[in-house]
């Protein structure tokens, strides 16, 4: 994220917390009404079990604590951002340290302490070994398996809630008082809660390039903050029905209903976030993408207007509006980039191009230039086949307009390091690579099918680039795995690290490349930029290339072009490459994945295995929907 956008985002967090928290008198304000949300002059029969000093005592509990969570995450985000500028500043000076140190002994012997924290913690997946890899129940996408330290966060964060939810409220008291006390409370932390809700959610959060932590970890920390919304939402419905039955039966719920515009509202809120909840499900969110995307948003739609009247007059609907402010606020700012990346100058086009293997090429010609770095993806959105829906696309190759670095390399023409690195920014031209599946990409795939001259252009919307965090100049190792088309994230590492390399800009002086595809055909989908890395300056001082091909017709199909670029038919024994290259590893070594569920947890394994041993660091890219 641009540092500007960072900043605005700081500016506005701010902004919103005094409007939340400056007015603690907003609490008596809304001391005469009967309920978080309640309406100023309807009374149910439970309201007079509570003296006016009994509500405004519970009014003040529950503002106390909605500032317990929002002062708890604020805190855990402070304890995270130390982390990662203490990480920061030791890879930098890692950096700079062996720059002209070629066998970087130091670096290669591990912290005993951290390794069993990275070992145990970090990188250890709940139980046993698989984590990225989908559990299925039939047909039935489920979900993943979280890490160990992903799964203590959000155990915590229910604990946090579940607590808050129930503490300091008189359970000895008359039923009546503690189910309005227990309403009041869970009704005040589930609107509390909507904010982290809605800052995780957002493409532009400023956390994740302040904590460094990728968009895929804050989704997964936002489904769960969604469940525990509903189940507030739930607990805050139930007590108002069970109360309002308790004193007049079920004839008084229903004129309650007709009688109370606070309750309509907050009963049509609550069935509201339900579904949300319901069709976001795992299974029908795989199956069904751009139907749930849009539903999705029809329903926060809904939900945020119901519970915007149901609120009315309350000092809950200070947390509503800071959390409507900064949804409103991160849809504007998409817009704004949207607009500004591709409007003008003929608009963004894509040109689409067939590849073996139910593959094509997308070409992006940018109306303005890009910074791009490695690692980056864009949402791309296509009119003409999804109408406004975007998917997310990890960018293999950019290039600008003047560059010809990739006809000079088919002309036998040598590519000096300073070309590379002079090009990586501003940047005109995005190149990804589009794997055939359902939905959005069966449809790109057909209209590129339908093309009589071999390359198709369209108009298409690009949106970001996002990502490119995960830096890997401090590493003297490398070992990067792909698997399929996951080859589209991992060669602009392999490009900036070679560039880097013959230039004496990073710490890296080995490279392997593991890349494992079912066909040889697959070679074509990155052939042009594999072309041009090949005939790099000291390409082969640094880089080797390991092909597994796990599919062959043939084993004439299987030979190896060089001693540096070779292939192997079947699958690859990683753990056992992983051994060979760690016990020759030269620095602290880095391991990056980006493939298959199976391939990203064998390679996460054999990295666990060797906390202790060595100074080994595991980076794990996806998209986990």
């Amino acid at each position: 994220m641009h540092p500007s956008l960072v900043n605005m985002h700081a500016w506005l967090l701010l902004t919103l917390a005094d409007l939340a928290f400056g007015d603690e008198a907003s609490g008596s304000k809304s001391s005469s009404n009967p309920s978080a949300g309640g309406k100023q002059g309807y009374k149910t029969p439970e309201h007079n079990d509570e003296t006016s000093e009994q509500k405004a005592g519970y009014t003040i509990d529950n503002s106390r604590f909605a500032r317990y969570i929002l002062t708890t995450l604020a805190a855990v985000v402070f304890c995270l951002a130390v982390y990662r500028v203490v990480i920061q500043s030791i890879r930098y000076i890692r950096t700079l340290t062996c720059l002209n140190n070629d066998s970087q002994k130091y670096f290669k012997m591990p912290n005993l302490a951290f390794g069993a924290v990275k070992q145990h913690l970090l990188y250890a997946p709940l139980f046993r070994r698989r984590h990225n890899r989908e559990i299925h129940l039939a047909w039935f996408h489920l979900g993943y398996i979280p890490t160990r330290f992903q799964s203590l966060f959000l155990a915590a964060i229910i604990g946090m809630n579940v607590t808050l939810s129930v503490w300091n409220i008189e359970w000895n008291g008359t039923r009546a008082a503690a189910l309005g006390h227990l309403r009041n409370r869970t009704g005040t932390l589930s609107v509390v809660n909507m904010i982290p809700l809605v800052i995780l959610a957002g493409r532009n959060n400023p956390l994740i390039s302040l904590l460094n932590i990728s968009y895929d970890n804050f989704n997964l920390v936002h489904r769960w903050f969604g469940r525990i919304v509903v189940l507030q939402a739930l607990a805050h419905t139930l007590a108002e029905v069970v109360n309002i039955v308790d004193k007049g039966g079920w004839r008084a719920l229903s004129i309650a209903f007709q009688n109370s515009r606070m309750l309509l509202t907050g009963l049509v809120a609550t069935i509201a976030v339900v579904a949300i909840v319901l069709q976001a499900c795992a299974a029908l969110r795989h199956a069904f993408y751009e139907t749930f995307l849009h539903l999705h948003i029809v329903l926060v739609i809904v939900t945020l207007g119901f519970l915007w009247k149901h609120l009315e007059n309350t000092y809950p609907q200070n947390y509503l509006l800071a959390m409507i402010i900064l949804w409103a606020f991160e849809r504007f700012t998409r817009l704004v980039f949207l607009v500004y990346r591709n409007v003008g100058h003929g608009g963004t086009k894509a040109e689409l191009e067939l590849l073996p293997g139910d593959a094509c090429r997308v070409t992006l010609r940018m109306v303005r230039p890009w910074t791009f770095e490695p690692g980056q993806y864009a949402f791309i959105t296509v009119p003409s086949v999804g109408l406004w829906t975007s998917h997310p696309f990890s960018i293999a190759w950019s290039k600008s307009e003047s560059e010809t670095m990739q006809e000079d390399s088919e002309k036998g023409y040598k590519i000096s390091a300073d070309d590379v690195l002079a090009n990586t920014t501003d940047k005109t031209s995005m190149s990804l690579i589009i794997r055939r599946r359902s939905g959005f990409t069966d449809k790109l795939f057909e209209k590129a099918e339908r093309s009589t001259s071999g390359i198709t252009t369209i108009t298409a919307y690009v949106e970001g680039p996002y990502g490119g965090h995960a830096v890997l100049h401090s590493y003297g190792t490398v070992m990067i795995f792909a698997g399929g088309v996951g080859i589209t994230h991992q060669v602009s590492y392999v490009r900036d690290l070679v560039a880097g390399y013959a230039s004496g800009t990073v710490a890296a002086r080995k490279v392997i490349l593991v890349w494992v595809i079912q066909s040889p055909e697959h070679l074509e989908w990155i052939r042009p930029w594999m072309t041009t890395i090949l005939a790099m300056d000291k390409r082969r001082d640094i880089l080797r290339i390991q092909l597994f091909v796990t599919q062959p017709r043939s084993t004439k199909e299987i030979h190896s072009p060089s001693a540096t670029v070779q292939m192997f038919p079947g699958k690859p024994n990683v753990d056992t490459l992983i051994e060979l290259e760690s016990e020759n590893q030269i620095g602290a070594m880095g391991v990056s994945v980006c493939g298959t569920g199976g391939l990203s947890d064998d390679v996460r394994a054999a990295v666990r295995r060797r906390q202790g041993a060595r100074n080994i660091d595991f980076l794990e890219q996806g998209f986990t929907w």
